[in-house]
């Protein structure tokens, strides 16, 4: 199976009251970690790709290739969607020219008038091209890969007028923020995300910055519509942790222990393990 649009999968997740995961790229060994881990528990997957890593693996062509290329080696039959994630409107450009599944345009730091005329042309274009598209109101907080949102709560009305473009489904600021949480951190904003859920008719709801998210919040989100939750610091923490763990122990010194397939192999280890553990929080384990 090649790639797919995101937008099946969703609108299956939403119904079955469970969530598909969006777990970020950033080389090699986060690709495979993650597709392996997907078909292992047979769930469907998004991987995120933001401008960054992107630019940082050459490219989105590059990226695109790459996965494609994964998928038919590794013999990947589970649902697997390729995003963009926090793209520009450039940014969504390229990767509907490299052979994206989907992307998403983040025009939340533009006046809505002018989000909604970006998200217009991008969904034309996007689901020509047979993608699906996601598009943002409100902002999440936090930095990421140098997009900065001050964590500004969601206008269900903004929603409504967004969604009604015919996007795919919806990110919507509900006190979220990428990184990790600051300890004072308020919590998820459920009165919002209820009131968003009834002005959009329906859309599966994105919850970018799943990192460090209680579960049970994870699970209440689930239950009002979130079908798509965005994971990438918690794997890049883990795979930080492992290979710390692993130099520290002096085995980059032992035997060939310097060669990067040793030296990465924990790294990759841990984020399987946080993949896996995800997924099974988010409930899409056997939904492939």
């Amino acid at each position: 199976m090649g790639l797919v649009a995101a937008k099946e999968m969703l609108v299956k997740a939403k119904e079955g009251k469970y969530a598909v995961g969006q777990f970020n790229i950033n080389n090699l060994e986060w690709t495979k970690s993650v597709l392996l881990t997907a078909q292992e528990l047979s769930s469907p997957v998004i991987l995120g790709v933001s401008e960054g890593a992107g630019k940082y693996m050459t490219g989105f062509k590059t990226v695109a290739a790459m996965v494609k290329a994964m998928m038919e080696e590794l013999k990947i039959t589970v649902p697997v969607a390729l995003h963009l994630d926090h793209g520009t409107y450039e940014g969504c450009e390229k990767c509907i020219a490299a052979g994206f599944s989907s992307i998403m345009f983040d025009g939340s730091h533009y006046p809505i008038d002018e989000n909604v005329e970006k998200t217009t042309a991008l969904v034309k274009a996007a689901h020509e091209n047979g993608m699906s598209i996601e598009a943002e109101v409100g902002s999440i907080g936090g930095e990421e890969d140098g997009v900065v949102g001050m964590g500004e709560i969601a206008s269900p009305d903004e929603c409504a007028r967004i969604t009604a473009l015919g996007i795919d489904f919806l990110a919507a600021g509900i006190g979220n923020i990428h990184g990790v949480y600051p300890s004072n951190w308020k919590g998820l904003d459920f009165d919002a995300l209820g009131k968003i859920a009834a002005a959009t008719g329906g859309i599966p709801l994105v919850l970018h910055g799943g990192t460090g998210i209680p579960e049970d919040m994870i699970r209440t989100a689930i239950s009002l519509g979130v079908a798509k939750i965005n994971v990438n610091t918690e794997c890049q923490l883990s795979f930080a942790a492992a290979t710390r763990k692993y130099i520290e122990e002096g085995k980059d010194k032992a035997g060939k222990g310097f060669d990067p397939r040793k030296l990465l192999a924990p790294g990759a280890q841990a984020i399987r393990d946080t993949v896996k553990e995800k997924m099974e929080l988010f409930g899409s384990v056997g939904k492939a």
